[in-house]
């Protein structure tokens, strides 16, 4: 069994729903409790074992590039100063030289096609995606989770999140058989009526995915808006008889792609956070 060692971050999106505030900043950066989308998404995938973090970006992201270097500047400023916990905070997650790829997608093509851009730098080896504006807060992250999944069938592994019947159209749906959290996924259907899904299980931010998905996003068509879906070529991938298996995630989830969820993220962590806890809390109740 190939160890997953990569991860995938497609960060090229256009973050159109919180303009003007992405004109020049990636939605990525925008803080959940004063760190950014992007580094929950990293940390997540470091405590999983990966070690390779693979950023697919768009144009004007340098930001995030910029975040996973040092920044000389300010280090000597903190240093002068003896501020050593906030020095901490501007290095001390930094990962290794050498373990950061960036890939310019040169045109928002869907999420399918982000995937595809790393196929290269992924190779002939497993890898997760991981999207970072769906945060699930767990410790440790929900990828470790997805690993012992992976280690037990050696297949595909797709992190599920039950939804409200009523928001099925919202999400890609799965028709799996679960137990204990974890079990075979026999479809996929993106977006369906609530009549028509199969389940109420949605495929949620997390994957990882054999080396052949990228033959199958290759031959993908385009959809909507001249998008390749990944859902689409994992569908036909599954069709094409390779194996699927999902794992389910029972904690907070949170849509930072969204506004309302963006916010929401942020009350939740900012309470968890017992430096916090108390002025967060006061805040809530004066403006409740």
């Amino acid at each position: 069994m190939k160890k997953v060692r990569k991860a995938v971050f497609p960060v090229g999106g256009l973050g159109t729903r919180f303009l003007p505030a992405t004109k020049s900043i990636p939605k990525e950066m925008l803080p959940v409790a004063s760190k950014p989308l992007i580094q929950y998404a990293f940390e997540e995938a470091r405590e999983a074992g990966i070690e390779q973090f693979i950023f697919v970006m768009g144009r004007n992201k340098n930001a995030i590039s910029n975040h996973f270097d040092n920044s000389y500047e300010l280090q000597n400023v903190l240093s002068e100063k003896e501020k050593q916990l906030e020095l901490e905070m501007t290095r001390g997650w930094l990962p290794p030289a050498g373990s950061i790829v960036f890939i310019r997608q040169q045109n928002p093509m869907g999420l399918g096609h982000a995937v595809y851009c790393a196929k290269d730098v992924v190779g002939d080896e497993p890898f997760a995606v991981i999207l970072a504006d769906e945060m699930l807060k767990i410790n440790g992250g929900f990828l470790k989770e997805m690993m012992k999944t992976y280690n037990k069938f050696e297949s595909n592994v797709l992190a599920l999140a039950e939804v409200d019947e009523s928001l099925v159209s919202n999400y890609g749906i799965v028709d799996a058989k679960m137990e204990r959290g974890e079990g075979k996924i026999f479809d996929m259907i993106e977006k369906p009526s609530k009549e028509s899904a199969p389940s109420n299980l949605s495929i949620t931010g997390r994957y990882i995915l054999q080396p052949k998905i990228f033959d199958f996003i290759e031959n993908c068509k385009p959809g909507k808006g001249g998008e390749i879906q990944l859902t689409d070529a994992m569908k036909n991938m599954l069709l094409g008889g390779e194996k699927f298996y999902g794992k389910v995630s029972e904690c907070e989830r949170f849509d930072c792609g969204s506004l309302v969820g963006f916010l929401e993220a942020n009350i939740a962590y900012s309470l968890a956070n017992a430096n916090l806890l108390d002025e967060v809390k006061r805040m809530l109740k004066k403006y409740n």
